[in-house]
């Protein structure tokens, strides 16, 4: 679990600065930063029994994508199916005072599957968000230390360096990285 706060400490790094809208001085900061991939590809392999679905795409690249027990209708594709995968990958991260929670892990999983009659696809979510605890911040370098739920920290450089201002020791920053993949089979069309 160490290793994935590093990760998304690292992105909170890159994120410092991302937050959309202008906000009262005294309200803590927080930024998102979200990139979509869609990918048009036809079916070239189904192991039923293994639940993987090997797909190539129109540049001739191959890939094989698991799909969950969840997934319904997973039985109805066939080789030669058109699909549609979208994968969308977001962290978000929201500074806010200690008395509003407490370092920690947490995880969620949402599943979404087509109504009966609809061709097999769903989408399928998982997030996990870290709450660390801001341990030091220096505003002349630019600076925050995050220390996650297992007592490990991270330094990182902020790109805005005046959010430092808003912030105290002790503050928490519940850092969330979310992705989700969506498979969509649409009618056989011709290439």
């Amino acid at each position: 679990m160490t290793s994935q706060l590093l990760a998304l400490a690292a992105g909170l790094a890159l994120l410092a600065g991302c937050a959309t809208s202008e906000k009262p001085a005294d309200e803590k900061p927080s930024g998102r930063e979200q990139t979509l991939v869609e990918m048009r590809a036809v079916v070239t392999g189904v192991d039923q029994q293994r639940r993987l679905l090997v797909l190539e795409g129109a540049d001739g690249g191959r890939a094989v994508l698991p799909v969950a027990e969840e997934f319904r209708d997973f039985e109805k594709l066939r080789v030669g199916d058109q699909v549609v995968v979208s994968y969308m990958e977001a962290v978000a991260w929201q500074v806010k005072t200690s008395d509003k929670g407490a370092p920690g892990v947490s995880t969620r999983e949402t599943l979404s599957n087509p109504r009966a009659g609809e061709a097999p696809g769903g989408a399928i979510e998982r997030a996990i968000t870290i709450t660390a605890t801001i341990t030091a911040f220096d505003v002349a370098r630019g600076t925050v230390t995050l220390t996650g739920p297992q007592g490990r920290s991270k330094t990182l450089k902020v790109h805005r360096p005046a959010d430092l201002e808003k912030i105290r020791v002790g503050d928490l920053v519940d850092i969330t990285y979310s992705e989700a993949l969506a498979l969509a089979v649409r009618p056989d069309v011709k290439r």
